[in-house]
């Protein structure tokens, strides 16, 4: 993992009427690394995606990927200069088979229907989905269609995955799964991950560094070990979730 950032969010803002859901905020992701942007639910993380993603356009504040300004690009643009992501709420095309749903992304980097289903079935091999190619999306159950969600976003062959809470709803083993795919993609392929994510044996397990919103602030931003130990964190978030289940394991 190089220092040189991938993704650099620059004193973003946005507000909603009289609500200001993002203050300010402002972190680097690096190159090949893995960074979790977590908080409080209404701590302004899914704006944060939304500002990265193209969705909003910050009210203030730039955006930087691989050194170009990206600021209030639309989103098709955003995939285009190598940002994808996935939702919390999976939807995937439900009566196309699985292989087409991988396909509709892969079709976003090559005309060739060919190769872009040898893309999708590489992906849905490596994702432990292949075996389900050929059934209809729909009849997955939720973990395969988490899986389905990031194989969708990995076919537009990403410089930078933006991962919206894929491991909520699943069981520890599966989690473990996932955790294991995402950190073998970011060592051979040199993926970049920014994760938000309130399942934190995920985020202990696989983020470099780590970034805490609160009140649509940034409150604390570090290593996993640091940030775990930290007394506002463990104030305005971790205590809490750590009293009412979640699956934090860290010592706090």
């Amino acid at each position: 993992m190089t220092a040189r950032p991938l993704l650099a969010v620059d004193g973003i803002a946005k507000r909603f009427r009289g609500l200001r859901a993002v203050d300010g905020v402002g972190f680097d992701v690096p190159q090949g690394g893995i960074v979790a942007l977590i908080g409080p639910n209404g701590a302004g993380k899914t704006t944060v995606f939304n500002l990265i993603a193209g969705v909003y356009r910050p009210d203030a504040g730039r955006i930087f990927l691989d050194g170009a300004d990206i600021t209030g690009l639309r989103p098709d643009q955003i995939c285009k200069a190598g940002i994808a992501r996935t939702f919390q709420i999976v939807r995937p095309f439900g009566g196309l088979s699985v292989l087409d749903n991988v396909v509709v992304g892969a079709l976003r980097q090559t005309a060739d229907l060919a190769a872009a289903r040898r893309a999708a079935l590489a992906i849905l091999e490596r994702l432990g989905l292949a075996a389900k190619a050929a059934q209809p999306a729909h009849a997955l159950t939720l973990p395969e269609r988490k899986r389905l969600e990031t194989a969708r976003a990995l076919a537009t062959r990403p410089k930078l995955l933006l991962l919206d809470e894929v491991m909520a709803g699943l069981r520890p083993v599966e989690i473990d799964g996932m955790v294991a795919v995402l950190t073998a993609l970011c060592r051979e392929t040199g993926l970049t991950i920014l994760l938000t994510e309130h399942v934190m044996r995920a985020v202990m397990a696989l983020s470099h560094k780590i970034v805490v919103l609160h009140h649509g602030q940034k409150i604390c931003e570090g290593p996993p070990a640091i940030v775990a130990r930290d007394p506002q964190v463990l104030r305005s978030y971790l205590g809490s979730v750590g009293r009412h289940g979640g699956g934090v394991a860290v010592p706090c």
